[in-house]
Order: C-alpha cells, then sequence, then structure tokens
C-alpha cells in the first residue's frame, strides 16, 4: 500500500533504525518515542488492524515482541515495560497497519497509562462473555 507510512518503511522507501526483521515481520525504533528505546513492531505486509490478522502471523508477531522485549530490558536496562496495541480511531489507531509499540519503562519517565476501572455486575460480565464465546 503506497500511502502506507509504514509499508514504505518495509520497502525502503523511508529511513527507519530496524532493531529487527525476518520475512514476516519489522521492528524499527519509533520516530515519535514515548520513553527511551520505544520501538514497533510490525507485519511485513499490510495488515490494518488485529481482525485482519490470521492466528500464525499474530502467534509469529508475539514471539518476535516478546524475544524483543528479553533483549530490550537487558540491553537498555529498563526496570518494566508496556505492550500497546490499538485498533481504529476510536481506540487511537494513528497508522492503520497493525503495530505493537514496545514502550521500555525506567522511574521518572513521562509515560502512563491512566484508566478508571468500573465494577461490572456478574450478571452483566457473564451475558458479555456468552456473546464473544457464541461469535467464535
Amino acid at each position: 500500500m503506497a500511502a502506507c507510512v509504514f509499508c514504505r518503511i518495509v520497502s525502503g522507501d523511508l529511513p527507519s533504525s530496524k532493531v529487527f526483521e525476518d520475512d514476516h515481520v519489522v521492528a524499527f525504533m519509533d520516530i515519535a518515542a514515548l520513553t527511551e528505546g520505544h520501538f514497533l513492531v510490525i507485519p511485513r505486509r499490510h495488515v490494518e488492524t488485529i481482525y485482519d490478522l490470521d492466528e500464525i502471523l499474530a502467534g509469529h508477531l508475539m514471539a518476535v515482541t516478546t524475544r524483543l522485549a528479553k533483549a530490550a530490558k537487558k540491553a537498555l536496562k529498563c526496570e518494566g515495560l508496556n505492550l500497546l496495541q490499538a485498533n481504529e480511531p476510536i481506540a487511537g489507531q494513528e497508522v492503520p497497519h497493525f503495530h505493537l509499540h514496545v514502550i521500555p519503562r525506567y522511574h521518572g519517565d513521562n509515560f502512563s497509562v491512566k484508566y478508571t476501572p468500573t465494577k461490572a455486575a456478574r450478571e452483566r460480565l457473564d451475558e458479555n462473555a456468552a456473546r464473544i464465546r457464541s461469535a467464535l
């Protein structure tokens, strides 16, 4: 997809600082890093959201991300790590190409994930679980 910035990185039309690449996955440093060492892991082929991923590619993406997270912990001496993945604009997806953010965490960094959980009634939890099961 010629207009996709990540596809242009994969093709070499745009520069990137690559962390890893194989036949199916590319990982590169995020140019708009949230913390020191923040990088992205993406499928080489254009896949817009998690809904478009097949299970084999999804598994490979996660296996590579796990391996890279361990390497980042060792190399960057980070004190923790967040994985962030968003689908569709309502969830904050800015680039319509599936990507996992690997965000190393350090005491005093400026990145935070804040949310206010609400306690759902058991009946509602059971109802939603049943709805999801029926869609499998």
